[in-house]
């Protein structure tokens, strides 16, 4: 599904390298939990999946199910089935979120090859994933997360996720923000997503998030490289001692 090859890339204003030699493979139907103390890449690497022009890549390659996507912009890694939750969502004053959900459904739809949802088709699926991640209809409504707290943004994000039915999906510390009842739902909302042909890769500084997402495997990203991984079990390790024994041991 998704396999990085030896990854370099750098903040394309100054130059500064922050990612240095990752390789990192995410099978179909897996959730892969990346963690790492501040400053090691985490949200880097999130952004250069999703094409952000802010990095540039120096050397490897992003392989998404045996493709390169290096030259491809967010718009077409967007149709490609590659989708990035953001750690803080943007609000977008003067677009309204159900005309937001409605274009990019059918830009997803267009890119597979299919039909265009009627507007009654498109309004019974809002309504039932909406329903799903008890999102107060009044939400949709608004222009798209203007006004929306903490908790509802990153809902109206897993909403968007849900609805478009990415191949994969990189949420970069969606548990940010969010009280453990806002957790519990976003968290379901993903669990929900989990999909023999789908990969879910989860970025997240704690493990309170993974003790909901289940991860079946666990990376630890320290300076631009994955210096180890495990299982589940390396997130409990991670959360008892820290990361300074693992770092030591790659040093």
């Amino acid at each position: 599904m998704l396999e990085i090859r030896n990854l370099h890339a750098r903040i394309a204003e100054d130059g500064t390298e922050i990612i240095r030699g990752l390789n990192l493979t995410v099978k179909a139907g897996e959730v892969a939990a990346i963690m790492g103390p501040n400053g090691s890449g985490k949200s880097t690497l999130s952004y250069i999946l999703a094409g952000r022009e802010d990095y540039e890549v120096t050397e490897g390659d992003i392989l998404l199910d045996g493709e390169s996507i290096l030259d491809l912009d967010p718009a077409e890694r967007a149709a490609k089935g590659v989708f990035l939750a953001f750690q803080y969502p943007v609000e977008i004053p003067g677009v309204a979120t159900m005309q937001f959900l409605k274009v990019a459904m059918n830009e997803q739809r267009k890119a597979r090859g299919e039909d265009e949802l009627t507007t009654p088709d498109f309004m019974k699926r809002v309504k039932a994933a909406a329903n799903e991640l008890k999102i107060n209809p009044d939400m949709l409504r608004r222009p798209l997360n203007v006004g929306f707290s903490g908790g509802e943004k990153k809902r109206a994000e897993i909403l968007q996720m849900s609805l478009l039915e990415p191949s994969l999906c990189v949420l970069d510390e969606t548990d940010s923000g969010l009280d453990i009842d806002a957790l519990k739902i976003v968290a379901d909302g993903v669990n929900a997503l989990r999909s023999p042909d789908r990969a879910i890769v989860v970025i997240t500084h704690y493990q309170r998030l993974l003790d909901y997402i289940v991860p079946d495997s666990v990376h630890v990203l320290y300076k631009g490289q994955i210096i180890k991984s495990g299982s589940k079990e390396l997130a409990r390790e991670l959360e008892a001692n820290g990361y300074a024994e693992i770092i030591g041991q790659a040093a």
